[in-house]
């Protein structure tokens, strides 16, 4: 395994306030770059958005691959529509995006953040992946009440927010304030079948790994190391808290997995201006 340290990282926001303001403003919408002849899929985690990776989409997308950046449901809108969803949509969101980068990209490679990384997991176990880089990714829920949520939810239908878990002061992820009990049950149901799947991945995994996390809990760092059809490459990130790809060492992560990807024989062409 290889570990890093790390070093300073790009802004983010609220989006309650949404203000005019650019450099303030979280943008939950999906993204696509043109690119190639190869693509990354990146995918954002639990009750946040497309706003917490879309800086590391950009970066890939500006070193000249194509890049899938979906809106996975019940994300970007609220938690009352968060409520009402189940995992299986979210792997079918992922499947779908998987499969328009596809239409235009030779190989695939998948990044994650948090659910993002249990998600691109689950899918390089039932898909052709060339490689896989996840940052703080999720596979073992942070305590066992997440089993029984289903029944929980009923008595208390939301708990406090799980978002802006992150070093630098006034930096926020736009993560919904409240978190609803039934979704993080069906959380509890994608860890569970993602952990089942980890055999099955063959690809090449890199994880970069908080000192830090307030979010997900060590425990899912160790299990990859044992489940996984091969050993993983770990970079330790010393300066951020979970969402590390708004924070310190964002550019760490963003030069690192370029590196993953290339060395893995990822082609991207000539760079593209972000955004599509």
């Amino acid at each position: 395994m290889g570990y890093l340290t790390a070093a300073a990282g790009p802004a983010s926001t609220d989006v309650a306030a949404r203000s005019g303001d650019p450099a303030t403003l979280i943008d939950t919408s999906p993204g696509a770059w043109e690119g190639g002849p190869d693509g990354i899929l990146v995918l954002h985690g639990f009750t946040g958005s497309p706003h917490s990776v879309r800086p590391w989409a950009e970066s890939l997308a500006a070193a000249g691959y194509a890049v899938e950046l979906p809106l996975l449901p019940g994300h970007g809108t609220s938690a009352e529509d968060l409520a009402g969803r189940g995992w299986r949509e979210w792997t079918e969101a992922v499947d779908a995006a998987y499969w328009r980068l596809r239409g235009r990209a030779d190989r695939v490679g998948v990044a994650g953040l948090s659910m993002g990384g249990a998600l691109a997991l689950h899918l390089a176990a039932r898909r052709p992946v060339a490689a896989v880089s996840l940052v703080n990714p999720g596979v073992v829920s942070p305590t066992p009440l997440l089993s029984v949520a289903r029944l929980l939810a009923a008595a208390v239908p939301t708990v406090g927010g799980v978002g802006d878990d992150i070093s630098l002061p006034g930096r926020r992820e736009g993560a919904y304030e409240r978190t609803p009990v039934r979704a993080a049950g069906e959380l509890h149901r994608l860890f569970r079948a993602a952990r089942r799947t980890l055999p099955a991945v063959t690809a090449p995994v890199q994880i970069f790994k908080s000192l830090v996390d307030h979010v997900v809990p060590q425990d899912s760092l160790d299990h990859l190391v044992r489940r996984l059809g091969r050993t993983p490459e770990v970079l330790e990130l010393h300066k951020s808290f979970h969402v590390a790809t708004l924070d310190r060492d964002a550019p760490l992560i963003f030069e690192n997995s370029l590196r993953f990807f290339s060395h893995e024989g990822l082609r991207a062409g000539d760079p593209e201006s972000p955004g599509r």
